[in-house]
């Protein structure tokens, strides 16, 4: 996979890291390595000449001062090829002590523009460089040189950030999947490099539901009445959920699938995780919290026009902000499946105009999940019923007769809402089942039925009656959302005017697309503390706290099927108990126990419990937010 290694060298902590991970590489792959140092003799000469007004004054006659040129100029270019000599001589050493070929250059001139130059005439297969260089300073995020060769170089580039030794780091090969062909060749290369050095290959997909719901919600209040009903708000917001809360979760859920045989045919065993939320924010937590070795993205992403763009933003993002090791590919791999069904299948032209009313951001991934449904059910020629098909599968059932008649069906989707005893949630991924009884396992995350949580009406509305009772508003025109006044009081703590109206955006929208009637402060509190931040909250948050209650205090019961080894005080099961219950207070328990037993202790007291919580919360919120973790490989 690897024949050819590039790594640019200036002696900085993370440049001689890079050297020691390209030279693993190159003995895994056998590849050569090829070291480069650019100095800057011309800078340096300009810089002299700049400054001979300020020499003393016996320096100034003609034939001194050409005689000084002269000792500089040849200093400097001495001094400067010593000085990169001696760099490139640490590669050596290391390259030839691992029995690899190893060719040295040296380039004057500009740093990023030598380095952009030789690699446009040069046949390297990877560019290993250091994160940041000899000018790093404490906020340094990524280094300029760096950051300017990725935007001009389509050369694949693994970017270093651990500088701990290359035996002392840990962690899986995580690949970013979003459907497009950049993403799948990352996955290629995770493969390769998962078989080369033996770590574990783990696939991350994230789908946005929340972000329309934002939007809507923030123009409601500028439209006049007039503006509203041409908009027709209500039917609106009823097509995006439905759409978006469904059809995308299992369309980035099938671009997991796709990559879990393409690496099962290489023996890989590829672990994955569907996570819904803002794409870069939900990636790099989960690095935070996973800890991989190294994190593979495309240049852009499947939304991207290549045209015009030389950097996604998920991945800028992810370039200055990721703990770990990153991977940038500018290549290009089109799954099998995906290549045979734009070979084989035509449209129709009413199916191609129905494609171009699609809106353009998401109408890519439209057009892969409709080809691999085609082809999945043996379609050489793709219809509107083609298209009326794959959208029952992609979205609720009668999805297709809801886009043509959206506000007669409206009214019928809510009689049946409240006709509906309870509705059943995954609690892995969030996924909603309409009624109490759960299907056999989750069509999202494979979780079987027993992690299905059946919430009924009675039980939230008991809640919020507990939390001072239930008032009604219209977030937007015709939606109305409930909210107890104990959460809405929760929702007021947050100082910051934005921030509190996307949190309360994000709470309704959960809330929604969950069937869930009532929004408590069991459901507002922890997403309101993920979406702001502790530090945004007013004084009184501690008093909700320490006033929420959602069962009585007694002995925290294990989980199913397991039982607990630990003695707890009544204070940390009164602490434990404050957490909702279900699979987060499991969770948490779990999270208690697991800090207890690394500490030694049979009783868990109050100060135990808190420091398992706090390592719980993170998890907790995601949990709440919708985030599929698969904590152990499969």
């Amino acid at each position: 996979m690897l024949r050819h290694i590039y790594v640019p060298v200036d002696n900085s902590e993370y440049s001689n890291r890079a050297i020691d991970l390209a030279v693993e590489l190159g003995r895994a792959f056998g590849a050569r390595l090829t070291g480069c140092h650019v100095y800057a003799a011309r800078l340096h000469d300009y810089r002299f000449k700049q400054m001979e007004y300020t020499l003393p004054e016996e320096y100034k006659d003609e034939a001194e001062l050409e005689r000084q040129r002269k000792i500089h100029d040849s200093l400097i270019a001495m001094g400067l090829q010593l000085i990169s000599e001696s760099y490139l001589d640490v590669m050596a050493d290391k390259a030839t002590a691992a029995g690899l070929v190893f060719e040295r250059k040296m380039m004057d001139g500009k740093h990023y523009k030598a380095l952009i130059e030789d690699c446009e005439t040069s046949d390297y297969d990877l560019v290993v460089m250091g994160a940041l260089g000899m000018g790093a300073v404490r906020d340094s995020q990524l280094g300029s040189v760096t950051e300017r060769f990725l935007r001009k170089v389509t050369r694949d580039t693994l970017i270093v950030r651990n500088t701990d030794p290359f035996e002392d780091q840990q962690g899986a090969i995580v690949v970013c999947l979003d459907g497009s062909p950049q993403s799948f060749n990352g996955l290629k290369l995770g493969i390769g490099l998962a078989k080369a050095l033996g770590r574990p290959l783990h696939a991350v997909a994230v789908y946005d539901p929340y972000l329309h719901y934002a939007m809507f919600n923030g123009i409601v209040g500028v439209l006049n009445e007039k503006a509203s009903k041409i908009f027709r708000f209500k039917e609106q917001e009823q097509l995006h959920e439905e759409i978006i809360d469904t059809g995308l979760a299992k369309i980035y859920q099938s671009h997991l699938e796709i990559g879990r045989k393409l690496a099962a045919e290489d023996g890989i065993d590829l672990a994955v995780t569907l996570l819904d939320g803002k794409c870069y924010e939900k990636i790099l937590t989960f690095a935070r919290k996973e800890k991989p070795w190294l994190l593979i993205l495309g240049r852009i992403g499947v939304h991207s026009d290549e045209a015009e763009v030389d950097l996604g933003s998920n991945t800028e993002n992810l370039l200055r902000l990721a703990p770990c090791n990153v991977l940038v590919t500018g290549g290009r791999f089109y799954p099998p499946l995906d290549v045979k069904a734009e070979e084989i299948i035509s449209w129709t032209e009413e199916a191609e105009a129905r494609m171009e009313r699609v809106p353009a951001q998401v109408k890519g991934v439209a057009r892969t999940a409709l080809l691999r449904y085609a082809i999945e059910q043996g379609h050489t020629v793709i219809t509107n019923k083609v298209i009326d098909e794959a959208m029952a599968v992609f979205m609720p059932a009668r999805m297709a007769e809801k886009m043509q008649i959206l506000a007669e069906d409206l009214a019928v989707a809510r009689l049946r809402t409240e006709q509906q005893p309870a509705t059943a949630i995954c609690s892995v991924c969030g996924y909603t089942v309409k009624g109490p009884n759960p299907v056999v396992s989750c069509p999202v995350c494979r979780a079987g039925a027993e992690k299905f949580q059946v919430v009924s009406r009675e039980v939230v509305e008991a809640i919020a009656s507990q939390e001072g009772g239930i008032a009604e508003e219209e977030a937007l025109p015709g939606v109305i959302v409930r909210w107890s006044a104990d959460a809405r009081d929760a929702l007021r703590e947050v100082t910051d005017a934005y921030l509190r109206r996307r949190a309360k955006a994000r709470i309704e929208k959960y809330a929604r697309s969950r069937r869930i009637p009532v929004i408590t402060c069991q459901l507002a509190l922890p997403m309101i503390e993920e979406t702001v931040g502790r530090e945004k909250l007013g004084a009184g948050w501690d008093t909700l706290l320490a006033k929420t209650r959602f069962e009585p205090a007694g002995t925290p019961a294990a989980p199913a099927g397991t039982a607990s080894a630990f003695g707890w005080t009544e204070e940390a099961t009164a602490r434990l108990n404050r957490v909702p219950a279900g699979f987060m207070r499991d969770m948490t328990r779990e999270e208690i126990e697991r800090v207890a037993g690394e500490k030694g202790a049979t009783v868990i007291d109050l100060a135990l419990a808190e420091e398992g919580i706090g390592h719980a919360r993170q998890t907790m919120n995601e949990v709440i937010a919708g985030y599929v973790s698969q904590k152990k490989p499969r």
